[in-house]
Parts: C-alpha cells; sequence; structure tokens
C-alpha cells in the first residue's frame, strides 16, 4: 500500500512538481516516501505543508481532501521501532 506522502505527491505529477510549487528543495518531498531509519519522515508529509497543498490543489483542480493526510481506515499503524 501507498504512504499518504506517496499517493499525494502522485496526485501532483511527482515529487519534482511538489518541490517546485512549494519552493523546497526537491530533495524534500522525496524524502517524505523515505522510511525513518533513512533520514525520511515515514511516508507522512509535514503538517506544515498540508495548507499549502491544499490551496494549490484547489488552484490546479487537483483532487484533495483533508482526509488523504490520513491513513485510510482499516489500514495498519507504522510499526515503531523498539525504544532502547
Amino acid at each position: 500500500m501507498k504512504s499518504q506522502a506517496e499517493r499525494i505527491i502522485e496526485k501532483f505529477g511527482g515529487a519534482s512538481v511538489v518541490a517546485k510549487m512549494l519552493g523546497v528543495d526537491p530533495s524534500r518531498p522525496y524524502r517524505w516516501m523515505y522510511p525513518k531509519a533513512s533520514g525520511g519522515s515515514g511516508g507522512i508529509i509535514p503538517a506544515k505543508y498540508h495548507e499549502a497543498l491544499m490551496r494549490h490543489a484547489h488552484e490546479r483542480g487537483v483532487d484533495l481532501t483533508p482526509h488523504d493526510f490520513f491513513a485510510p481506515v482499516g489500514a495498519a499503524a507504522p510499526k515503531q521501532e523498539a525504544r532502547k
């Protein structure tokens, strides 16, 4: 199953499109799709970008709703690494 970040980035046409739209380095949207253990955000888009993404979606006619920022109902929660 695709992560939140993968689904949303795909709706806009790719990570480079999202980066340009948000005015961030192209590596940032890619890192959203990486696991936390690899320096990413574990498939989650940081909340500080949600409003801008919603606004850009509205302006571009992209089908994006607030529900897209949450895991589908019944989806398993991401596994948390054991604390040492």
